[in-house]
């Protein structure tokens, strides 16, 4: 975009910067659950500052175009696991990636720079404005808080569970990856110079806000007129993770399911909830028990449910009263009292033939059916047992709906309209679905001569898996690049052991896993590894093959801290071969 557009903007988010000095978050409305690692970042200033201060902005919405392009773009790791999911952003010219937390509840995008005096180690490298050609500091001015030498403007995020992120606020360009039909755009942005708590110890890189807010993501593209006002983000189900999101508008499907968002009630993306349905029955509660506060808070970065009292206790009750055949046990984690039940069995396609659905009923007499993947969580520590993922959210009569309770739905919040759509799908599949054709992957492959933490350039893994048809084509051979850095220079991994692990973490024998080969520089390690069938089998099924391959290139491998950590650097896969003529150094 020139930068003549670029100006128009920037004034209005300096405007707010002052409104959004200290932010605080939706995990004020419950007491936080471990596995819950990231707040929401908005503040509660007066509703009218995100929509009516500049004349003309809200109706200027409703008259965008149709055609407009969209931003395609998947989503990474997975919400019980991690806490979050991510998505890949590339700032700078050349673009330089990063690994953001997609939080619906944040107005304001932010990574780690270069110049940052106490940033965590994160999945990527900082970002360094000195090698990006089209890097522009806001510079300081009446409408935004400045740094110490009245030069830059400034940012400052401070949350409830006490983490921290700030720094100064530049402009650059961002791109949304080969997938997406936008074009790169330029955008307001934070780039860290200080992080603590959870923002300090956390893999990802920084955050990617999609909230309500000029500084939004969001708002900045809608406004420079290059989206419609509208995004939608899909979660995978459980134990698959990865999804899809779509910044702009898209058609909805014919069923979707709509309730009513008001912009006006509270700074964050509610829904019209009216009763709880289990097993078919209501729940015999006030249907102002879901309105009370901020209402019913429909948020990415909030991992599970969270109720007031006497929907909680009802709720549960409810679901409890549908399970009375399975053992209550204790929860994975003796610090919390986490209502779980064993007996159920591994499969979760048989989930819903053990626990009860439940149904929510929208305002409009719509409603959503959530399945046991929805409101229960696996647990860690007993095979075939799961937990409620549904809390009591304290004394705030707030209901706050986490990612748990939109898994293999498509949510669509068209903002243009004011109403948020939920469509139940596979989230994996679907992404296949919203490809753009003939964009092909990219996966650069760094120097093994060169030393990560010095000049190594940050790795991409394939940004589209491939399409496997029953019947077109047998895998043989599934091989990926690993970058293994370990922590201290003098240890060399123990190869065995990081294949057997492997084998475990992609549920195959450990005589399927084959180191090829393997260079070193200093702690870094770039290793070849090679996925063979099994003893009994001639070739890789194909959901073998697809499952693997997803979970490499979604980063599902969680290294133990001994191994130290890894970047998938690039897999393919070779069709089946009449006979396998197969070394390996080990």
């Amino acid at each position: 975009m020139a930068n003549s557009s670029s100006s128009l903007m920037i004034p209005y988010s300096l405007i707010l910067l002052n409104l959004y000095a200290i932010v605080s978050s939706t995990s004020d409305f419950n007491n936080r659950h471990h596995p819950m690692i990231l707040p929401l970042l908005l503040s509660t200033p007066n509703i009218s500052a995100h929509r009516m201060p500049f004349d003309g902005h809200y109706s200027r919405r409703h008259l965008q175009n149709s055609e407009l392009p969209n931003a395609r773009m998947r989503l990474f790791d997975d919400l019980l696991s991690n806490g979050y999911y991510t998505t890949r952003l590339f700032i700078g010219t050349p673009p330089q990636e990063f690994a953001l937390i997609v939080d619906t509840g944040s107005t304001v995008t932010y990574v780690p720079c270069s110049s940052c005096e106490r940033c965590g180690k994160h999945q990527d490298p900082r970002f360094q404005p000195e090698l990006s050609s089209t890097y522009q500091p806001v510079k300081c001015n009446p409408g935004c808080n400045c740094d110490d030498q009245g030069k830059q403007c400034t940012y400052e995020r401070r949350y409830a569970e006490m983490s921290s992120s700030s720094g100064v606020i530049a402009e650059d360009v961002v791109s949304f990856g080969n997938e997406s039909e936008l074009k790169p755009q330029r955008a307001v942005f934070g780039c860290e110079n200080v992080e603590t708590g959870d923002l300090y110890s956390q893999r990802a890189d920084g955050i990617m806000g999609l909230g309500r807010g000029r500084l939004s993501v969001v708002d900045q593209l809608v406004d420079k007129g290059v989206i419609g006002d509208s995004f939608s983000l899909c979660y995978g189900g459980m134990d698959v993770g990865g999804g899809a999101m779509v910044l702009g508008q898209i058609s909805p499907p014919p069923n979707m399911v709509f309730s009513h968002s008001n912009p006006y009630r509270s700074p964050y993306y509610n829904i019209e909830l009216k009763e709880l349905h289990v097993a078919g029955k209501p729940l015999k509660l006030k249907p102002k028990v879901f309105d009370e506060k901020h209402g019913t808070v429909l948020d990415s970065g909030t991992t599970y449910a969270y109720f007031p009292e006497a929907a909680f206790h009802a709720l549960k009750d409810a679901i409890m009263k549908e399970i009375h055949h399975l053992k209550q046990i204790p929860g994975p984690d003796p610090n919390y009292h986490d209502i779980c039940f064993s007996g159920a069995g591994r499969e979760v396609s048989h989930l819903s033939k053990v626990f009860p659905e439940v149904n929510m009923v929208f305002g409009s007499g719509q409603k959503l059916s959530l399945s046991p993947e929805n409101y229960l969580f696996r647990h860690t520590k007993v095979s075939g047992a799961y937990c409620l993922g549904i809390f009591h959210n304290g004394n705030d009569p707030t209901t706050l709906l986490g990612g748990i309770v939109v898994r293999n739905t498509l949510v669509t919040y068209d903002r243009e309209n004011d109403k948020i759509g939920f469509w139940k799908t596979n989230c994996s599949e679907l992404w296949k679905r919203l490809q753009v054709p003939g964009v092909p992957a990219s996966a650069p492959v760094p120097s093994p001569s060169s030393n990560r933490s010095q000049a190594m350039p940050p790795v991409q893994a394939p940004s589209s898996l491939p399409f496997f048809h029953p019947g077109e084509i047998r895998i043989g051979i599934i091989t990926f690049d690993m970058l293994i850095s370990v922590n201290n220079s003098n240890t060399k991994p123990n190869f065995t052991e990081v294949a057997e692990f492997i084998a475990h973490e992609l549920e195959v024998d450990n005589l399927q896993v084959h180191m090829l080969n393997f260079t070193s520089t200093g702690n870094n390690y770039l290793v070849k590894w090679a996925i063979l069938p099994s003893e009994s089998a001639e070739y890789i099924s194909n959901t073998t093959a697809m499952k693997i391959i997803q979970q490499l290139s979604e980063h599902r491998l969680h290294f133990p801290e001994r191994f130290g950590s890894y970047e998938l650097v690039e897999w393919k896969f070779e069709p089946q071969k009449n006979r396998y003529v197969f070394s390996s150094p080990l």
